[in-house]
């Protein structure tokens, strides 16, 4: 995968990929304003299989802000979270402190590159992907790199905390 810098250049998420040397492609769209299933309109516009882009949400587990990234297709298990970062529960984040904390506005934040780093956690189906799509840090702009890479920049575990949509 060739670094692209692009589209989307300057994001948070582009300029920590390259100062961490890992490949990744920017993937542009046109976002509609009217939607608000960010992650699955990329999906959509992008052409590409749901499953393989993943939405990042903040969480609250155990008094810390912690970040889940899960396929669109799909929702998060806030149990399986709370479980997979050693705590009995886990809940959304409030969206003003997200945003805060990220340093991204809702519907493009990225787990790459954030204000403040959070515990993260990667749903285990990205590890049968060669390359998943995340949000580059903004509305509108993807970027799709490898799942390794992914749990290196962000220091994520692994584990099944997403269940497919009914």
């Amino acid at each position: 995968m060739a670094k692209k810098s692009a589209a989307g250049a300057g994001t948070p998420a582009t300029v920590a990929l390259t100062k961490a040397g890992i490949a990744f492609v920017g993937h542009a769209y046109e976002h509609d304003p009217a939607t608000t299933n960010f992650g699955m309109e990329a999906a959509i516009v992008l052409g590409l299989e749901p499953g393989r882009v993943f939405k990042t949400l903040m969480t609250d587990v155990g008094g810390t802000l912690a970040v889940a990234i899960v396929p669109v297709s799909g929702t998060l298990d806030l149990k399986a979270l709370a479980h997979a970062l050693g705590h009995k529960k886990a809940a959304m984040a409030d969206p003003a402190l997200a945003q805060r904390r990220s340093g991204y506005v809702l519907g493009g934040i990225s787990p790459v590159g954030q204000r403040q780093h959070s515990p993260t956690v990667l749903d285990e189906s990205a590890l049968a992907h060669d390359s998943i799509f995340v949000s580059g840090g903004r509305r509108g702009f993807d970027i799709e790199l490898a799942p390794a890479d992914l749990i290196t920049i962000t220091n994520a575990t692994t584990a099944p905390i997403g269940h497919p949509s009914a």
